[in-house]
């Protein structure tokens, strides 16, 4: 039965802003503060997808979280109406009113782990949601994430969704973003390569580790995963910026491209030979002498989608990388001369601009969430939530009608941005036949 690697994409949400909340990641700090564009952020998110699926890929994408989280300030003590909490938010709380509209839930690879049945002892498809405990901004996104992945994926004869990992910083868990799937071909039983940042003796010196070798071990349990081995990041890549592996580097197939300082030496060496052991284990290490990781992390080298090609050769693959990787000339020369080496398998670039997201740290890999499925699979996915040229024209002009072309984070004080976004999203939830999937739609206030 044929395969796919199906992207969703996490849709960005009308609240898009620069309010500078995650530590570590070096993009979100050094725009904080700025004027963000939504509008534009969400049309960049949705033309990527279009690109894709016009390349030949099956693309499918997810909700965005409602935002603002109102509910979280509810349980943070404030009562009243909508209007009522977001004044007293914004005169005695800004912070938490910053923290409740984040759109963060638009990079998708923080939005669960993946196990396709191929490597499940059960044969089903296992999602985990992310608790990422490790801000407070995004911590908040588990709950909703849950009952969007609920919604797109609902036969539970082919899929099965587990509830976030317990709320504790010995769990803290950051998704597919330190999670890559490793297999000669998509229809052949491959290797979960889950990387850790820290363990309960590990430490960084400038940033957090935001992964934690419990919470991978967890994760991998519960989705009852066949074959699993567990990668340490390496201290140098988090303090230089990598907050999260796929910063560093990226896989598909046998494929591993990565940089020289994204993984413990040590560990390093006994994984990769572990796998040469089972599969035909393909790394690509990219030196530091050739992009030093300071022009990988600016870039987003690494946060590329490493795909194979549409029929599923791995020996025909793309890079689709941002923008920011053309326009850096040490990176732009790695990658040309990278693909004229015939030597591997990545035989294009394509470059996509999604400087919105950039902007706050996230690039083309973190916008998508992979999912391996087979043709019954794909079937049983909410067929709503694949991308067709109609979907995705819808799509374009719902945001036309009710995004801000600018939103400065002093703007999330106005009560009338919450009635925009709560409207944009009904009128989503109403297109897709989903009403009800989130809170504001059911509560009663």
């Amino acid at each position: 039965m044929k395969h796919y690697e199906v992207n969703f994409d996490g849709l960005i949400g009308p609240s898009h802003n620069y309010s500078g909340l995650a530590v570590g990641n070096l993009a979100s700090s050094r725009n904080a503060r700025l004027t963000s564009h939504p509008k534009e952020a969400a049309l960049q998110g949705i033309n990527k997808m279009r690109t894709l699926m016009r390349l030949g890929y099956q693309q499918g994408f997810l909700l965005p979280n409602a935002r603002p989280d109102l509910g979280t300030l509810r349980n943070l003590g404030f009562s009243g109406s909508n209007e009522r909490i977001i004044n007293e938010a914004a005169s005695k709380a800004p912070e938490l009113l910053t923290m409740v509209y984040s759109a963060s839930s638009m990079w998708a690879a923080n939005a669960a782990t993946v196990t396709p049945s191929l490597d499940a002892n059960d044969g089903r498809v296992h999602f985990t949601p992310a608790n990422l405990l490790t801000t407070a901004h995004r911590a908040i996104e588990h709950p909703q994430t849950f009952a969007i992945l609920n919604t797109v994926f609902a036969d539970e004869a082919f899929f099965k969704v587990h509830p976030a990992l317990t709320a504790h910083s010995n769990f803290a868990d950051e998704g597919a973003a330190n999670h890559t799937r490793l297999s000669n071909q998509y229809d052949h039983a491959g290797v979960g390569l889950f990387v850790y940042g820290r363990t309960e003796e590990s430490t960084t010196q400038r940033f957090p580790a935001r992964q934690t070798l419990a919470a991978s071990r967890a994760v991998a349990r519960g989705h009852g995963t066949n074959d699993a081995i567990f990668l340490k990041q390496s201290a140098r890549a988090i303090d230089s910026g990598a907050f999260h592996n796929d910063v560093v580097a990226v896989g598909n197939g046998p494929v591993l491209f990565f940089h020289e300082f994204a993984f413990d030496a040590e560990e390093q060496n006994a994984i990769f030979a572990e796998l040469r052991s089972r599969m035909d284990f393909n790394p690509i290490c990219v030196s530091n002498s050739d992009v030093p990781i300071e022009d990988a992390i600016t870039s987003y080298l690494f946060n590329s989608q490493l795909l194979a090609a549409p029929d599923g050769d791995v020996n025909n693959m793309t890079l689709i990388a941002p923008t920011e990787s053309r326009d850096n000339p040490r990176v732009k020369a790695y990658l040309d001369a990278l693909t004229q080496d015939t030597t591997q398998p990545i035989r294009q670039v394509v470059y996509v601009d999604v400087r919105q997201s950039m902007s706050n740290g996230g690039g083309p890999a973190c916008l998508r969430l992979r999912v391996i499925l087979n043709e019954r699979e794909l079937s049983a996915v909410s067929q709503q939530f694949l991308l067709t040229e109609e979907r995705a024209d819808w799509l374009e002009s719902w945001v036309m009608r009710n995004y801000r072309d600018d939103l400065n984070p002093s703007d999330l004080a106005d009560p009338q941005l919450a009635v925009e976004c709560y409207r944009a999203l009904d009128e989503l939830t109403h297109e897709l036949s989903c009403y009800g999937v989130y809170p504001h739609q059911t509560d009663a206030i």
